[in-house]
């Protein structure tokens, strides 16, 4: 089953890449019961087409603004203890200085509460003023933590 997941993500990677030049996906089984998927359907037997969706959110604005003195929006952040990309998020913050606010939304009464009124559905949810970050990689908080200087 793992070598299935690797290979489909494999050929996803190679279609968001454009290495494969492919209108469909399609899925079947062979004559032995594996899996397989590829740019063309299978010379003999069935196959289905497969529907690719990419994961994209687009967050509803939230509210807030920096206090007095902030040469940058505030940062808060929304997580658990045991959260990888939460580790990374402190790591990284802490490696370029920058302070933010943390609730955790399994202790905390007000981290619970903000959760569930943003709907959030993962942790980290990151926010900088208006802006919104689901999830945590670098490239993505840079993007719109610079967008929030002054």
């Amino acid at each position: 089953m793992r070598l299935i997941q690797l290979a489909f993500g494999c050929l996803l990677v190679a279609i968001a890449g454009g290495i494969v030049n492919a209108d469909a996906i399609y899925k079947w089984r062979d004559e032995n019961g594996k899996i397989h998927f590829g740019d063309k359907p299978p010379v003999s037997g069935e196959s289905t087409p497969v529907t690719v969706k990419p994961n994209v959110y687009h967050a509803p604005p939230i509210e807030g603004k920096a206090g007095a003195g902030y040469r940058r929006e505030k940062v808060v952040m929304y997580s658990t203890k045991r959260c990888g990309y939460c580790k990374k998020a402190r790591a990284y913050f802490k490696r370029n200085a920058i302070p933010y606010v943390e609730y955790d939304v399994e202790t905390s009464r007000k981290g619970k509460r903000d959760f569930k009124r943003m709907g959030g559905k993962g942790v980290p949810i990151i926010l900088i003023g208006k802006r919104r970050l689901n999830g945590f990689s670098e490239a993505g908080f840079s993007e719109i933590y610079q967008g929030s200087i002054n």
